[in-house]
């Protein structure tokens, strides 16, 4: 791989010449909206994902987030926010912080979001310690969130939840926004219960060497998706869950095989979910993902392919049967929840897979080295 794909970090395993490769790790795909209809696997047209004209980019960007139909946002390693108000169709440079890589984006409508940033001493060039930004124009300006002296050295995942709670005797509508990092550690997680006017941060050092990825069901029930250690070479894939909000966390799956790490989730609605097991060890060539029914209690590990090369990264599901694969070197496609999988015409290293709700039916995008679009039909 060159510098360009972001392959920076190349740590020798073994005594022999497998190569562990932690640089791809620009980038929960965040898990996907769980309001978007059901659709069906038969109904999806193989070879119909359309690749949309976007600045190029030397390497993979990691998120894309919509509030809308029309309204989307993703961001890239050297600090650029683009934005669309018209699906994808067209891509605007809204703003730019060099120095500052956007690993994630988050939006609660077309004004509000939140922009997540890797942090520094570990991609070159990244000065950037501000973990988290907030933006109320659409992401023209941003302003570092307020964690009242307390920080967290970057973040890779940015979760969004709607819900509602009884306030005086009336359903109010609430917003949860959770954001949590990183790789290469160390681990902490910031969050608001009340749509970001306030904060918590939590270290999660004791609990996890990595957090790549977070998925929250409601206010006190959530997953992480982790490394038991930040050394990639010797530590295990992990996901933790809670119920407390976050003051405790119980372990729910650890991978026996070293040089693992959970990178991506995508959960359909509050029980059925998926995540991918990404390894560096490129002597272990069958890969995994695996697979939850039971809202994250228990996890069973399922086969993608055997190719050492084929490091898994995003990963998203329409619904229980039908979902995507990103890995290096390109995408696979599962009809049967995960059973089989077969090559999808996804580019390579689709890092995140988003889903939005439209008249017509659904659209999926995918974003790595490209940005990709699905429309899918609603069934009659």
């Amino acid at each position: 791989m060159t510098r360009g794909t972001q392959m920076m970090t190349k740590t020798k395993l073994l005594t022999g010449s497998v190569v562990l490769v932690l640089g791809w790790c620009t980038g929960l795909v965040m898990a996907q909206d769980p309001s978007a209809p059901v659709v069906a696997a038969s109904s999806i047209a193989a070879g119909s994902w359309r690749t949309l004209t976007t600045e190029p980019y030397p390497g993979k960007r990691d998120d894309v987030s919509f509030a809308d139909a029309d309204h989307g946002w993703y961001g890239t390693g050297k600090g650029d926010l683009f934005a669309t108000s018209d699906g994808g169709e067209h891509w605007e440079k809204v703003a730019s912080r060099p120095g500052t890589f956007i690993r994630a984006v988050g939006f609660v409508d077309a004004k509000t979001g939140f922009i997540g940033n890797i942090g520094t001493d570990y991609y070159p060039g990244v000065t950037d310690t501000t973990p988290l930004y907030r933006t109320d124009d659409g992401g023209v300006t941003w302003q570092p969130v307020d964690l009242g002296g307390k920080t967290v050295a970057g973040i890779c995942a940015i979760d969004i939840v709607r819900t509602s709670r009884i306030y005086q005797g009336k359903l109010v509508p609430r917003t949860i926004i959770t954001a949590a990092g990183r790789v290469g550690g160390p681990t902490g997680m910031i969050r608001s219960v009340d749509g970001g006017d306030t904060w918590t941060v939590t270290d999660l050092s004791d609990k996890a060497g990595m957090i790549l990825d977070v998925k929250f069901f409601d206010e006190q029930t959530g997953l992480i998706f982790a490394a038991s250690s930040r050394d990639a070479a010797t530590g295990n894939a992990l996901i933790l869950r809670t119920t407390d909000g976050g003051k405790s966390w119980t372990e729910v799956y650890k991978s026996k095989r070293p040089a693992e790490l959970i990178w991506k989730a995508s959960f359909v609605d509050a029980r059925t979910g998926y995540a991918t097991v990404m390894s560096y060890d490129e002597s272990a060539t069958q890969k995994y993902i695996v697979k939850t029914v039971d809202g994250g209690r228990t996890w069973n590990e399922l086969p993608l392919v055997n190719n050492g090369k084929a490091v898994e990264l995003g990963i998203g599901f329409i619904d229980a049967t039908h979902g995507w694969v990103g890995t290096t070197v390109g995408g696979f496609e599962t009809s049967d929840g995960g059973k089989t999988f077969v090559p999808a015409p996804i580019a390579r290293a689709a890092n995140k897979f988003r889903f939005v709700k439209t008249p017509q039916g659904t659209r999926v995008y995918a974003i790595g080295t490209a940005l990709q679009r699905l429309d899918i039909a609603a069934r009659n």
